[in-house]
């Protein structure tokens, strides 16, 4: 595959999402599977329910009434003898039906004296039938499948114990410069790193796990030794800075110098346009420029699509909404304009520049802006921070 140098964003997109492939899977307990990637399709293994149960709190009975009724069945104490015609027993929601039950009378309409109820009911009222959710072998969640609380939830319902994910990708984050101070107040002509502190954020909210940082003055032996080191234990490098062409950007320099082939150099979009994609072997390196907000861009642009080839996710359209405001793009550039949703419409946040924070501190997103002029009332792809 040739560089694609000064690549159209989602071209560019595409090539990050097309070249690398899912990482190896391992086992793992529900309870821990929240944010994880399904490897495979997950079954049921029972019935779900696994009995029939009661819908209500109230009354089971068998045959015609008035009922006697001759004790009370708790969820998790089935009766174990059939229920016989012209009696009840009390059933609590969730409860195994005994055999022979007509169906339930709830307990706020039910009419008990003495031991003797009388109540409406029509065959099979308030039970809830066995397998009425799923059968044992049905597919409940399929590999790629991004797990939630409410899918551990199903599959520990129907049986599961522990699930095949996909591992996550590992992440060697090297930040380049030597104008970062990492505490206090700067002075001197420093600036306080700003990536640092945000970007294992991002990532493992995106399914990495960040295994190392490093900061490294730009000194080209420095550089290589910094990328090769974080070859040898991740799965994807992530660097700040040094992804231009200027007299102290040595990325390139030391990438050519361990072989490593560059997919994108450069893309035409704003802010972000200095980002690089590059790989070595399976493993990725992702360029991304040393301004905060620009670096936020390119990691959403490339790596983002890197992430979800390696966890083996779906890979999904971006959805899109309406803007409240004009909304411009250089020419031939697309544009990425952060801000919020609104009322469901795209409101322009404040602080746009590559370099500020602000704006970035209090965005939920990005709208992929392509066109030179769109007008409010139009439409644009809306791409979510994680």
């Amino acid at each position: 595959m040739n560089s694609l140098v000064e690549g159209n964003w989602d071209v560019a997109r595409n090539v990050a999402a097309q070249s690398f492939t899912s990482l190896p899977d391992e086992l793992i307990d529900v309870k821990d599977g929240v944010g994880r990637t399904l490897s495979r399709d997950a079954q049921a293994l029972c019935d779900l329910p696994t009995y029939a149960t009661s819908a209500m709190d109230g009354y089971a009975v068998a045959g015609i009434g008035p009922w006697k009724i001759i004790g009370e069945v708790k969820a998790g104490l089935p009766m174990k003898e059939e229920l016989a015609a012209g009696y009840a027993v009390g059933i609590a929601t969730g409860a195994v039906i005994p055999l022979g039950t007509y169906g339930i009378i709830r307990w706020e309409i039910a009419s008990v004296s003495e031991n003797i109820l009388n109540g409406e009911v029509f065959e099979n009222q308030d039970i809830r039938p066995a397998a009425h959710e799923c059968k044992a072998g049905d597919v409940l969640a399929v590999a790629g499948t991004e797990l939630n609380p409410g899918s551990l939830g199903l599959l520990s319902a129907a049986g599961l114990d522990q699930l095949w994910v996909t591992r996550k990708p590992r992440v060697a984050l090297v930040l380049f410069g030597d104008e970062i101070q990492l505490a206090g107040i700067p002075s001197d002509g420093l600036v306080r790193d700003a990536l640092g502190p945000q970007l294992p954020g991002w990532l493992e909210k995106l399914g990495c796990e960040v295994v190392s940082t490093k900061y490294i003055s730009d000194e080209i032996s420095l550089v290589i030794q910094a990328i090769n080191d974080g070859f040898d234990h991740a799965d994807i490098v992530v660097t700040t800075g040094g992804t231009a062409h200027g007299p102290r950007d040595f990325l390139h320099e030391a990438l050519l110098s361990i072989d490593a082939q560059v997919l994108i150099d450069t893309v035409a979009v704003r802010p972000g346009h200095p980002m690089l994609l590059a790989r070595l072997n399976k493993r990725a390196l992702l360029g991304l420029p040393g301004n905060p907000q620009s670096a936020i861009v390119a990691l959403m642009s490339l790596g983002v699509p890197v992430i979800t080839s390696m966890l083996g996710r779906f890979e999904s359209e971006l959805p899109t909404v309406m803007t409240r405001s004009e909304l411009t793009a250089p020419a031939d550039f697309t544009r990425l304009i952060i801000g919020n949703i609104v009322n469901g419409q795209f409101e322009v946040g404040q602080y746009l520049g590559s370099a500020m924070l602000r704006g970035l501190a209090h965005a939920t997103g990005f709208a992929v802006v392509t066109k030179e002029l769109t007008t409010a009332g139009e439409s644009v792809r809306w791409l979510s921070l994680p």
